[in-house]
């Protein structure tokens, strides 16, 4: 479908970000399910009800706006989890497992981020304030999300490097 709008880029964006959040919630739990770690299977199930409430807000984006989503050839979640599989399937570490889980679950989120950066931006510019509101509650959780796997992966490292220390002077 051509786009010949800045209304129809902007839907077709926003459109992007409402199936990554909706993929985003089953992406999530598939990962949860394969973590063997509580609390990164815990921070997961936390990210896919995140995931539904972001699904709800950009809902109501559209409903604002009168619009519906439009139809999207998006794969990059697709790729992106084929490629976590199987490079996690290659793991054997525990920590280094748990430390890879958290990295791809931060450079997902940094990709929506950015997504909802443009997005708000274009809000704004075209007088959807009321959009741009609810865009921004999603990018809190997003950056939120960010820096809680960044404490969770500094806590991993820590305690790695307690645990060689520990051994070294036994």
């Amino acid at each position: 479908m051509p786009i010949k709008n800045p209304k129809e880029v902007f839907l077709r964006l926003l459109s992007d970000v409402r199936q990554g959040a909706e993929r985003s919630e089953k992406i999530y739990q598939e990962i949860g399910q394969l973590a063997q770690d509580d609390q990164i299977r815990e921070a997961l199930e936390a990210r896919s009800f995140v995931s539904g409430k972001t699904l709800a807000t950009l809902d109501e984006c559209f409903r604002l706006l009168g619009e519906k989503p439009v139809k999207t050839n998006s794969r990059i979640q697709e790729v992106f989890l084929e490629n976590f599989l199987e490079t996690l399937g290659e793991m054997q570490s525990p920590v280094a497992r748990r430390i890879f889980i958290l990295a791809k679950l931060n450079q997902l989120a940094h990709i929506r981020i950015g997504e909802y950066v443009a997005l708000i931006a274009a809000s704004q510019a075209s007088g959807n304030f009321g959009v741009g509101v609810l865009l921004e509650t999603c990018l809190a959780d997003k950056v939120a999300l960010v820096e809680r796997t960044k404490r969770m992966i500094r806590n991993a490292v820590e305690t790695k490097l307690a645990e060689r220390a520990a051994a070294a002077s036994a």
